[in-house]
């Protein structure tokens, strides 16, 4: 009778733990978890004028739920990292950026298309006009991904702050 108890118990913790583990095993593998991972990569980043701005290493960490982005520009002594995730909660894409320099930004948005779309929340300029960041990452065919910012005033362009595609590392 005992090894009967033990034999029971033994599979039920092995059932827990198999249970456990697949509940586990891939908590950011959804289809909205992996919308940005066309971006994950080593990258040469150029200008649209073909000069190079700098290099980006974007890695999966925290089992695939966060993408992490290294960038190192041309500009001698500027770095930055970004964290990219989908928050289920909220169902849209956040993206918080710091560099070396102190400055930050938030954004938030979707996929759309071929189309990584986040924006900022409503800033004052320092003229007092009210901006928005936008920066949409764009997916083509050739394997590059064009990274474009835009500031918007009045959800209308009001000027380009960058504009560069991702060519990746040989």
């Amino acid at each position: 009778m005992k090894n009967f108890k033990f034999g029971l118990v033994f599979v039920l913790f092995w059932c827990i733990s198999v249970v456990k583990a697949q509940q586990n095993a891939c908590a950011c593998c959804s289809e909205n978890h992996n919308a940005f991972d066309f971006w994950v990569g080593e990258w040469i980043v150029t200008n649209t004028d073909g000069s190079e701005a700098g290099l980006s290493v974007i890695s999966e960490i925290e089992n695939g739920c966060v993408i992490k982005e290294n960038w190192t520009s041309i500009q001698v002594g500027y770095t930055g990292t970004s964290y990219n995730f989908y928050n289920s909660k909220l169902k849209r894409w956040e993206q918080l950026w710091v560099d070396n320099q102190g400055q930050y930004l938030k954004l938030y948005g979707q996929k759309v298309g071929n189309q990584m779309i986040l924006e900022s929340d409503e800033f004052e300029a320092q003229n007092g006009e009210i901006l928005v960041n936008r920066i949409t990452w764009t997916s083509n065919e050739d394997g590059t991904v064009r990274q474009h910012w835009e500031v918007l005033k009045e959800g209308e362009v009001n000027k380009t702050l960058f504009d560069g595609s991702y060519t990746r590392k040989k």
